[in-house]
């Protein structure tokens, strides 16, 4: 039963997941800064997890040292507001179903660097390490196949005024050329591989600073100063910082509530499934 809730909740994340990368794509496509886009979807997420997290664990956590701040503050840079911003920037640049296709390597790829690291073992000489290996390579060929094909272009059904109120420069859709399509992909592959390093490395930050909750929201703190310097330098234009009501507003809304609050949960009760 566990072994199948396990699965249930896997596959309900993989659909977030995947919801998260149409919103932002629709987001992007409509001019949305992607620097902005990942300042505000950290900046929102602040004001409530941080006292929730302080009232549930102010009583039992540790203090917080110098060493330890360091730390989280260097996780979050690769691994969440580096890997977010590098990941946005390559979805700007293809699409939201190699972005779906690419993120679903994730387990894969964190598994390969916790071998690397010695987190975890794989004997080949065993029956389950060649299951493991076999499902790696399946699991790499077909993310292969979805992102790198790009398909014939699908015109939107959706003609809402709310979902666009951008100018006509942004209006159309956006087709890419090979060159920055296959720069999409990289930019992708590459956040994913930071976001993997930062899964595989939350083990020893616990144990810097092992408060659950405020260990993540300190990292959402420093995530968000790290996003605004990155957005002063990437973004000039401050007229393009102005969220207005259209799908930008929704995707900040959506991917903050999702990655921020019930995605943590879901992967909490798939690990213990």
């Amino acid at each position: 039963m566990a072994t199948r809730a396990a699965f249930v909740v896997a596959l309900i994340l993989r659909s977030i997941y995947g919801g998260m990368n149409i919103v932002a794509k629709g987001a992007f496509d409509e001019g949305m800064s992607t620097s902005v886009f990942v300042l505000y979807r950290h900046a929102i997420a602040i004001p409530f997890l941080l006292p929730i997290a302080y009232m549930l664990e102010r009583k039992t956590s540790p203090a917080l040292t110098f060493k330890a701040s360091l730390k989280l503050f260097v996780h979050a840079l690769y691994g969440i507001s580096g890997s977010i911003n590098v990941y946005s920037i390559g979805l700007s640049y293809a699409s939201a179903t190699s972005s779906s296709a690419i993120s679903n390597v994730l387990p894969v790829v964190a598994f390969f660097l916790a071998v690397l690291l010695r987190i975890e073992s794989l004997n080949m000489k065993r029956f389950q390490g060649i299951v493991k290996v076999t499902g790696i390579v399946f699991c790499f060929a077909g993310v292969i196949v979805l992102a790198f094909y790009q398909g014939p272009e699908m015109k939107s059904f959706n003609h809402h005024r709310l979902l666009h109120q951008t100018s006509n420069s942004h209006a159309t859709v956006i087709v890419h050329s090979v060159r920055t399509w296959l720069l999409g992909i990289f930019l992708m592959t590459l956040g994913t591989i930071c976001w993997a390093f930062w899964t595989v490395l939350q083990g020893p930050i616990l144990d810097a600073y092992p408060s659950k909750l405020l260990n993540t929201s300190l990292q959402i703190v420093f995530a968000t100063i790290q996003s605004f310097f990155i957005a002063l330098v990437v973004e000039r234009d401050f007229s393009r910082w102005k969220l207005k009501l259209d799908i930008s507003l929704i995707a900040v809304l959506y991917c903050t509530s999702c990655r921020v609050y019930l995605l943590p949960e879901l992967d909490i009760t798939c690990k213990s499934g």
